[in-house]
């Protein structure tokens, strides 16, 4: 097949544009950091309530973008704006805990065909395409002396990225080199276990590197952990997200990114990494 040099230009631009975009606002400061990541959850939230309508499905979007804004703004540290008052996280579980209720009601008063089936994929949604953004705050800002209030330090955030783009390329170029057996042909064709296989075992020792290099965190166990599965996590994410998108017969989540597709393809393995990342912290503190 004859390379498509202008499809080849319009990829490698915005790709890119989205790489400068993602590295500056997470290595910038926590400001830019919330609006990045705030912009891409709604983003992610809208794709994801379009494909559901492709589903036979009508989420309730409204109340769905109402509840996912309320859970982002009640992460937000805003004690790294104001000082030594913990505001971070007092209704996040709150709101959370809501959440289901909420939408029950809404579903209660529509007039809609499928009132439960609309609420689950509205409640769903805001789950799989919000909430491990709203996570990722917990990653970057920790809380600093009581006279200074919280720090950002982006580094451990950052190290997760480029172990998920280290994984991504390296099992590409495998699948490429040695691929041979089909992972999930069904899900997805192009994915071989050879491929996967690869980027798993050299992702891992990369992990080492950059436990000294950028984690600034000699922790070796919590780098152990992380070189292991968010290879593996990161791979099954792309899976669950090509699996959401071929049932609903649809190639890319949206087109916000020429030759990329929309927030949910870009994001879908850090959406997946995240929670478990989170959860290996606090196993291993």
């Amino acid at each position: 097949m004859a390379l498509n040099y202008k499809t080849l230009v319009t990829r490698s631009l915005s790709g890119a544009v989205f790489v400068v975009l993602l590295l500056g606002s997470l290595l910038w400061n926590y400001v830019s950091f919330s609006a990045f990541f705030f912009l891409v959850s709604m983003l992610a939230l809208g794709e994801f309530y379009k494909i559901a309508e492709k589903l036979n499905t009508r989420p309730y979007k409204a109340t769905g973008f109402i509840l996912a804004i309320l859970i982002y703004v009640s992460v937000l540290r805003i004690d790294y704006f104001v000082g030594p008052e913990t505001f971070s996280y007092r209704y996040f579980n709150l709101l959370m805990l809501c959440l289901t209720f909420v939408v029950a009601a809404v579903a209660m008063f529509s007039k809609r065909e499928q009132p439960l089936h609309n609420a689950l994929f509205t409640v769903f949604g805001i789950v799989y395409a919000v909430l491990p953004f709203c996570i990722l705050h917990r990653l970057v800002v920790f809380s600093g002396p009581v006279v200074a209030g919280a720090v950002y330090n982006p580094w451990q955030l950052f190290s997760v990225i480029i172990l998920i783009w280290s994984n991504d390329t390296l099992a590409y170029l495998g699948g490429s080199l040695f691929g041979r057996h089909k992972m999930i042909e069904r899900i997805s064709p192009g994915k071989t276990w050879e491929g996967t296989l690869t980027g798993i075992a050299l992702t891992t020792p990369i992990s080492y590197f950059l436990k000294s290099d950028f984690g600034g965190d000699n922790d070796s166990m919590r780098w152990i952990f992380y070189g292991v599965l968010v290879p593996i996590l990161a791979t099954i994410g792309d899976l669950v997200e090509s699996m959401i998108k071929r049932q609903a017969g649809v190639k890319d989540s949206g087109s916000i990114m020429p030759g990329h597709g929309g927030a949910l393809d870009r994001f879908d393995s850090l959406i997946f990494v995240t929670p478990f990342v989170l959860v290996i912290n606090s196993v291993i503190s």
